[in-house]
């Protein structure tokens, strides 16, 4: 696959305990998002954070995990984009999602093709 020089990156904030379909949402999304061909998907997971309800989250106490923050991050076109949201949308009962121009400076797999 070849990305132009110019994306976009979709950024999804949802929750660690958040569920879709008997599975980890972001497990789901990223399942999705393969199933699309998109270019990649990367999931990061927060250490600290809060949302629409300011309930703080953190792994700061004793406990492994409070439903920490976790990102996902997806560089495709726009159009890819754009029509990827409406399928996971419903799976997203709380979250932010956001979208950035980025500049693509390389996307290969190290492979020869």
């Amino acid at each position: 696959m070849v990305l132009p020089t110019q994306g976009h990156l979709l950024r999804i904030f949802i929750g660690e305990d958040d569920h879709y379909e008997g599975k980890p949402l972001y497990e789901w999304i990223v399942q999705r998002a393969r199933e699309q061909g998109l270019a990649g998907a990367t999931v990061i997971r927060g250490l600290e954070g809060f949302g629409a309800h300011s309930r703080l989250h953190t792994a700061k106490f004793l406990r492994l995990s409070e439903d920490l923050p976790i990102i996902i991050e997806i560089v495709d076109t726009l159009e890819k984009i754009e029509a990827f949201l409406p399928l996971i949308d419903k799976a997203i009962e709380e979250g932010l999602a956001t979208i950035e121009k980025v500049e693509i400076r390389f996307y290969r797999s190290g492979k020869n093709q």
